[in-house]
């Protein structure tokens, strides 16, 4: 197996760093797509298999579809979630202190 590091002739830059990065992120995004995706045929295959229901089979498919969709949609929605998080919030109340009803009396 060939080394980087044992080659003294060899620079290697930080962009094919980051390159390789971004290229095993996207691989490792893509493998757990793959995974969930015959997770969620397995959870149908079940659901059939223990109950002969189709409207068990139906139910465990939406809600297999919810999970994927979730998972293909996870950007959006933590865009969603963080913009709906840091709009302005309402500042709480002041509520007086010991200090102040003592003062007041």
């Amino acid at each position: 197996m060939h080394s980087l590091a044992a080659d003294p002739n060899t620079v290697v830059l930080a962009g094919d760093l980051l390159d390789w990065a971004t290229l095993k992120t996207n691989q490792i995004g893509t493998l757990i797509k793959g995974v969930v995706f015959v997770m969620v045929l397995a959870a149908i295959a079940t659901a059939y298999w223990k109950t002969k229901s189709w409207v068990a089979t139906l139910v465990a498919f939406l809600l297999g579809a919810l999970v994927l969709w979730g998972i293909a949609n996870l950007p959006s929605l933590q865009n969603k979630v963080g913009s709906e998080i840091e709009d302005q919030g309402l500042h709480a109340p002041q509520v007086p202190g010991a200090e102040d009803v003592q003062a007041s009396l």
